[in-house]
């Protein structure tokens, strides 16, 4: 069993929110292997100190692909665009997006936005940014050996 590691941090303009992800799904038994429908990948985001939350849920439909034992945990797919929801700077983008839309985190009602709404324009905002401008978290950042401003594989960026 996968360990639970609770919530994780996001700081953004020196506000703190606490995000986590979940699966959930109905599973069947008609006798043979389970069958597994209803998967729906769950982001949840607080703002700490702040009566709000955000639920951002990504149910699996035609042409909107969540994990189901093929796709890995936190990937959520709808035509050209991919979000891995383990990531903080996509984490960030969504809540950037959220907030742009009216989530005010200080009101006290529990808001479920559907993701697929805001998908498109999460991966444009996920494009648009270089990774250092999106998703600054508490975590420290990753060291890379490669120059400023080059691919790893070595190619320009």
């Amino acid at each position: 069993m996968p360990r639970r590691i609770g919530a994780r941090v996001l700081v953004v303009d020196r506000l703190t929110y606490r995000w986590s992800l979940s699966h959930r799904h109905r599973v069947e038994h008609d006798g043979g292997p389970p069958h597994y429908h209803g998967c729906v990948e769950r982001l949840a985001v607080r703002r700490a100190g702040a009566p709000g939350r955000l639920e951002v849920l990504f149910e699996a439909g035609p042409g909107r692909l969540v994990p189901d034992g093929l796709l890995h945990s936190g990937g959520v797919i709808h035509g050209e665009d991919y979000l891995n929801l383990h990531q903080p700077r996509v984490v960030r983008a969504l809540l950037d997006e959220a907030l742009a839309r009216g989530w005010r985190p200080t009101d006290p009602a529990h808001v479920r936005q559907d993701g697929w709404v805001l998908c498109t324009a999460v991966a444009a905002r996920l494009r648009a940014a270089p990774a250092a401008e999106i998703g600054r978290s508490a975590e420290p950042p990753a060291t890379d050996s490669t120059d400023e401003g080059s691919h790893p594989s070595g190619r320009a960026s």
